[in-house]
């Protein structure tokens, strides 16, 4: 039972190891209910809402509200414990497999266990388009009857 891997279409998939470029949402393109998105974001500000510390199995919580965006556009993104630590005020950030939830009809920015947050690995040469704040949308959930 030695023969070559297969993916889902039943082609062959290749040993090289080389991964493909991911590719790159804008803030604008998020919409409610989606995710996977991988994002090149700046951190316009950042505020610390939850912090909760060393109880019994000694766990530190810490929850931030940032607000981070690109070119297109701006959204709340909710960092959660470590992910605090990397989203300073002028930062550039990646954010990979970020997914969009909803809190009061409004969207926010997320990334979970199977996602990433880090540190751009150089600064993005973009000015963030502050007057375009997706969070600042309200949405509401329609039940359609055919």
């Amino acid at each position: 039972m030695g023969g070559p891997s297969c993916n889902s279409n039943g082609s062959p998939m290749a040993d090289s190891g080389a991964r493909r470029q991911p590719s790159f949402t804008k803030v604008d393109q998020l919409r409610p209910g989606t995710h996977g998105h991988n994002l090149l974001l700046k951190v316009v500000d950042s505020k610390m809402v939850l912090q909760r510390g060393g109880g019994p199995q000694g766990r530190h919580m810490r929850i931030a509200e940032c607000l981070v965006g690109d070119e297109t556009g701006i959204i709340v993104f909710t960092a959660r414990n470590d992910q605090v630590d990397v989203m300073k005020p002028g930062a550039s950030v990646d954010l990979r497999n970020a997914k969009i939830d909803m809190f009061k009809g409004s969207m926010r920015l997320a990334v979970d266990k199977w996602g990433i947050v880090k540190a751009a690995e150089s600064p993005a040469d973009f000015t963030v388009k502050e007057d375009n704040n997706m969070s600042l949308i309200e949405f509401e959930l329609v039940t359609v009857v055919e």
